[in-house]
């Protein structure tokens, strides 16, 4: 999987300026594997990509475009679902809004998938969330909590009502559960 999401990064029409790959052999988890990969960026802005997500060519052109059409701090788009067999499911949505602008007040789940000011990334780190944090009645992870701590640093984010990412479901963590379908 690893090489299929670096190879999309290959791919994009807005090549990154490096890229860090940070594995996890101790199994300390993703907040703690995406922290350590996170102290080693100096450029300007940082995006991060999990190894069974796959970036289209488009997909860094389309964050920056966001951020500077916006002024944003943070942007995210969307998400198309591949399961098991490497089918695209069109008809899965798992996080539920799609196209629904960031609401600061009212945050929900964006993605991990992001492009984001490292200076406000790093400020704000990542972390586990607090034991039982729920959003809409589910836990979260890493993610959502980095993104709660970007609102309350009071970053501009916009979600991107593009869909410019593949994810695929395995069946190795929770945020794909069938039952979620």
């Amino acid at each position: 999987m690893l090489r299929r999401a670096l190879h999309s990064v290959t791919l994009q029409s807005l090549q990154p300026a490096a890229v860090i790959v940070e594995l996890d052999h101790e199994h300390t988890g993703a907040a703690a594997t995406r922290q350590r990969g996170l102290r080693k960026v100096d450029t300007e802005f940082v995006a991060f990509l999990d190894d069974d997500d796959v970036l289209l060519p488009g997909h860094l052109e389309t964050l920056r475009a966001g951020i500077d059409e916006h002024q944003a701090d943070y942007t995210f788009s969307y998400f198309m679902v591949k399961d098991a067999a490497g089918n695209e499911r069109p008809d899965v949505d798992p996080l539920g809004h799609f196209g629904q602008q960031f609401d600061p007040e009212h945050p929900t789940q964006t993605t991990i998938t992001l492009l984001e000011r490292t200076k406000l990334a790093q400020a704000v780190g990542f972390r586990e969330p607090p034991v039982g944090a729920t959003i809409n009645g589910e836990c979260y992870g890493e993610d959502f909590q980095h993104t709660v701590e970007c609102v309350a640093a009071g970053a501009h984010i916009v979600h991107i009502p593009q869909r410019t990412w593949y994810w695929s479901h395995h069946g190795l963590n929770t945020s794909g559960r069938p039952d979620r379908w």
